[in-house]
């Protein structure tokens, strides 16, 4: 990964480490769900939760990123910062 010419803070750091907690948490009780053969409908629903759950998530890291990163690099007029979201926004919307 580059790193930016400039302080890279996630104002939002501590929720988004404790949503991905409660993703992995989550994601180990599908596994275990799989493994007790629960019912694939049930196992799905649960699946459907997690995606939800990182949607979420990566809206906030987009926030913090337009509301930090994007505001910088149009004070530096810097058009790469704005090519590399949209290539990322493209990756994370697949």
């Amino acid at each position: 990964m580059e790193s930016h010419d400039h302080s890279h803070q996630h104002p939002n750091k501590k929720s988004v480490l404790n949503r991905l907690s409660r993703v992995i948490g989550h994601l180990e009780g599908i596994k275990r769900m799989i493994d007790d053969d629960v019912d694939c409908s049930e196992i799905l629903i649960q699946l459907s939760a997690v995606r939800s759950a990182i949607n979420s998530t990566g809206k906030i890291i987009l926030s913090d990123h337009i509301n930090h990163c994007l505001i910088h690099a149009y004070e530096e007029n810097n058009t790469e910062v704005i090519d590399k979201l949209n290539d990322a926004i493209d990756k994370f919307l697949k």
